[in-house]
């Protein structure tokens, strides 16, 4: 299936790692000039040679730090001068979650909190509020926000939270801009295999006295299909929201963790 995304124009925060990076590589692979953006400046460019070395299509970068104002709108109107416009919008930068000890209620803190809503929530908002104008000139756009299933589940309150609000935002959204033709989802990835799994799985085998192949099955366990996600499949779920053939879902909550969890939703 055509994809009809050849010469689109994308900016993908957090696209220097992770899931962040696998979606800027499939949007690349499609033939869409992409801008990946992030705060570390050295992992950044050293991304964007490596994508567009082996997608042999043209991958930017622009540091950005999505906690502030400023930093946010010179991502876009960078953005826009590279690629003569932004067609669309992933949402991928904000603090890893589950790879460290959550804490309990009484080890919460303001600033914790503070920083993850800040990043995550109000950073995807404030990308949105500066880059929605430009889809609303062209008439069509796609906003893409990867969140995670935490929002669909307790045990880490800080996590749930920010979720939580990402996907409220998604529907708000969706609703104020659908009539501009643009189009947006949010999508909640669970345990996702990437370049940090390897330091994780091998601390967890330590701490327990185990192999790292257990490790690995206790992980897989978690979900419906008894494997490790991959962030490439995160990617592939994106980048089919991304494309103009993804008209009919907006504002709606796509769950990318393999299966997880055994609660009905509709």
């Amino acid at each position: 299936m055509d994809l009809m995304l050849q010469g689109k124009r994308a900016i993908v925060t957090g696209g220097s790692r992770g899931i962040g990076k696998a979606i800027a590589r499939s949007f690349a692979e499609e033939g869409m000039s992409v801008v990946i953006a992030s705060r570390g400046r050295q992992a950044l460019s050293a991304a964007a040679y490596e994508l567009s070395k082996c997608t042999d299509s043209i991958v930017n970068s622009v540091v950005v730090d999505t906690g502030l104002d400023d930093s946010v709108r010179n991502l876009i109107s960078e953005a826009k001068s590279i690629l003569g416009g932004i067609d669309i919008l992933v949402n991928c930068a904000a603090r890893p979650g589950g790879q460290s000890t959550v804490p309990t209620l009484s080890g919460v803190t303001t600033d914790e909190f503070n920083d993850h809503m800040n990043v995550k929530v109000m950073g995807y908002l404030r990308c949105a509020r500066e880059a929605a104008p430009i889809m609303v000139d062209q008439g069509w756009g796609r906003i893409i926000n990867i969140s995670g299933l935490a929002s669909r589940s307790t045990g880490t309150v800080v996590g749930s939270m920010r979720n939580v609000a990402v996907s409220a935002m998604t529907k708000n959204l969706a609703d104020e801009l659908g009539p501009f033709g643009i189009n947006v989802t949010v999508v909640h990835p669970g345990i996702t295999r990437t370049e940090a799994t390897v330091a994780i799985v091998n601390r967890r085998a330590k701490a327990e006295g185990v192999s790292t192949k257990d490790i690995e099955h206790q992980i897989a366990s978690c979900n419906s299909t008894r494997t490790i996600i991959n962030a490439s499949d995160i990617a592939y779920v994106v980048t089919m929201l991304a494309s103009p053939r993804s008209i009919a879902i907006n504002g709606d909550g796509i769950a990318a963790g393999g299966g997880v969890g055994s609660a009905i939703y509709y």
